[in-house]
């Protein structure tokens, strides 16, 4: 079988070295002059809504899928009329605009802070009277890895926010005093087999995941996380992994994002769990049985991001992915996942590694 990706970062990456192991071929399309993809599969280089290079793709594949959630929506219903896409488009469009997202929990019934659409000054003034400061000001479209997003810490700074995101769509986010933030990573099939994975910690700096953890032992976060995973999956009518990030908040849950893709809390499944997510998104485009997700001990995985220092290129610290990117600031260059018998142990290893980075 040959599955097609539209893009061919280090997620199609990682999909294609898991697609080695079952047999299937993976074939990308992707504008990039050195993508990492390259390393495990052909490479159409061509836009992403580029109409002759996806009938190409659509000719030579089984099955389409894609690695990230900016792919135009039009391009993929246009795939559709040729071929199987999966996941479904409308999943792809609500994850794209922030507040279609947030309309989506609420319809679930699935908790979330509260919000405000902005689309003028006087909006934002307004959102900061309903929501109370400080709050989180992002584009509606396009932001990811903190970009597109101002801290309004008081009512002072919303001439400043304006002038750095204003004359787009925008929202404003009410601040949310979590614990700690968590993701829940699921999968379901063709015939609607699902099987979500132990829930995973995460900790971000500067709007970057730097590290996670799993399994969160929590019994009770991750029955709400895995009936909120359920409403999604069932929905959308899914087909694929879709992740859906969280913040804790003592007891209870509140949604926060959502992306149709493998992500990339999801690493640690590569070493840590019976069947890693990328495994799993090709099983369930493919239409094969699902694997089981149960974590394999206790995981951890460290983003490496910049640079890749030749301290952790030490095969006793854990299993290194160098995704062949060129180091630059504030890029996801690679990570490091660590497995063990207990939580202690993982942590003890994870954090050798980020003093490694430091």
């Amino acid at each position: 079988m040959r599955i097609g990706v539209i893009g061919a970062g280090q997620l199609g990456q990682m999909l294609g070295f898991a697609g080695q192991a079952l047999g299937i071929e993976c074939r990308f399309i992707d504008p990039s002059d050195h993508p990492p993809a390259a390393a495990c599969g052909e490479v159409i280089r061509s836009a992403y809504d580029d109409a002759a290079a996806l009938e190409k793709l659509a000719a030579d594949c089984d099955v389409i899928t894609y690695e990230f959630e900016n792919v135009p929506v039009a391009a993929v219903e246009t795939l559709r009329q040729s071929c199987d896409v999966f996941p479904p488009p409308a999943a792809l469009a609500s994850a794209q605009d922030r507040l279609d997202e947030k309309r989506l929990f609420e319809e679930l019934g699935i908790p979330l802070p509260g919000y405000h659409p902005v689309d003028s000054r006087a909006d934002l003034a307004d959102a900061a009277t309903a929501l109370g400061t400080p709050l989180v000001l992002k584009t509606r479209r396009l932001g990811y890895d903190g970009k597109g997003q101002f801290v309004v810490r008081d009512s002072g700074q919303l001439d400043e926010a304006w002038q750095a995101l204003g004359g787009r769509p925008l929202i404003a986010e009410q601040w949310v005093p979590f614990d700690f933030e968590v993701s829940a990573i699921g999968v379901r099939g063709r015939g609607g087999e699902t099987r979500i994975y132990p829930l995973t910690h995460n900790i971000h700096e500067g709007g970057i995941l730097r590290v996670s953890r799993a399994p969160v032992e929590t019994e009770t976060l991750h029955a709400l996380a895995e009936q909120y995973m359920q409403k999604l999956l069932g929905h959308l009518d899914y087909v694929g992994v879709l992740a859906l990030e969280l913040f804790v908040v003592g007891d209870r849950l509140l949604a926060n994002e959502f992306a149709p893709r493998v992500h990339n809390s999801g690493h640690w499944t590569i070493e840590g769990a019976t069947t890693s997510q990328f495994e799993n998104h090709l099983r369930a485009v493919a239409g094969l049985p699902l694997g089981e997700t149960a974590c394999k001990g206790h995981a951890g995985m460290v983003n490496l991001i910049g640079e890749i220092p030749d301290a952790v290129r030490n095969p006793d610290l854990g299993h290194l992915h160098d995704y062949g990117k060129s180091p630059r600031p504030g890029r996801k260059l690679g990570h490091i996942t660590v497995t063990a018998a207990t939580a202690g142990e993982r942590d003890r290893q994870v954090d050798i590694i980020r003093r490694a980075i430091a």
